[in-house]
């Protein structure tokens, strides 16, 4: 089994996703923030997978020891360093979900939601208690108890599927339909945060993440075929758990349709 064995398991999920009903239901700047309101809960996680990986591939403790191997150590500081201090609109360091965040109050959209989330994750200390207790919608529950489930098992392997199928894999075809829906309906309203967070994840993931992603896969798992079929079945939940999100916001979006008829 190699990557190209996982990529042609997943392509009924990876079908899925790319061609969801909840692209075109983006039609007024009320869906747009449904849209930010439910989908920054996945930019929020996706880091910690990213720093799982890097406290499990990577040596994060003093004194620093030269652990496991420096093409996957070189892949994932590689990727925190873009992903947790990027460059912004403004030409200042920011991690992805700051911009995201940023994006979506200059859109208009609530960030109430997400930040009294993480001040709960904050006071709490537990992840699966703040879970379990928010008003989120129950499959973005499940999607975050998912990613979390897959960190606290600890298995780098797992964590790296999670990361690279179930996000930066995904994230160059999913966010071009989204920017093209954006600039067709919404011409009038300032996205221009939105859309060069957009537009910079096109950029890294496609040419860049993307690629060192699965490089990192590969690397992992090698030639042990028990790992491989552990990396298909995370990677496929990952996709699922992923369908359930766009068909929770996709659910909201139709409510609030119903409910103004």
């Amino acid at each position: 089994m190699n990557i190209n064995t996982i990529n042609s398991a997943l392509a009924p999920q990876r079908e899925k996703l790319l061609n969801h009903p909840l692209y075109e239901r983006v039609k007024t700047v009320e869906d747009l923030r449904y849209f930010l309101e439910g989908h920054v809960y996945a930019v929020w996680d996706f880091m910690s997978l990213l720093k799982a990986l890097q406290a499990k591939l990577t040596c994060t403790t003093v004194p620093w020891l030269p652990v496991g191997n420096p093409e996957i150590r070189y892949l994932i500081n590689e990727i925190v360093l873009a992903e947790e201090t990027d460059i912004n609109i403004e030409g200042k360091r920011q991690s992805h979900f700051e911009m995201y965040r940023d994006a979506m109050l200059a859109s208009g959209a609530d960030v109430d939601g997400i930040d009294s989330f993480l001040a709960d994750v904050e006071e709490t200390q537990n992840i699966f208690v703040s879970i379990k207790k928010s008003p989120l919608h129950d499959n973005i529950k499940q999607f975050l108890d998912f990613t979390f489930r897959v960190i606290d098992e600890g298995k780098p392997h797992e964590i790296a599927a999670a990361f690279t199928f179930g996000r930066e894999d995904l994230i160059p075809g999913m966010f071009t339909e989204i920017l093209r829906n954006f600039e067709a309906n919404f011409p009038e309203t300032d996205l221009s945060k939105l859309i060069y967070y957009f537009e910079r994840h096109i950029e890294l993931d496609a040419d860049e993440h993307g690629p060192m992603a699965m490089q990192m896969v590969t690397e992992l798992c090698a030639n042990n075929p028990e790992k491989w079929n552990e990396v298909q079945e995370i990677s496929v939940q990952a996709l699922e758990k992923r369908i359930g999100l766009w068909n929770a916001i996709e659910e909201k979006m139709m409510h609030n349709h119903m409910a103004s008829i």
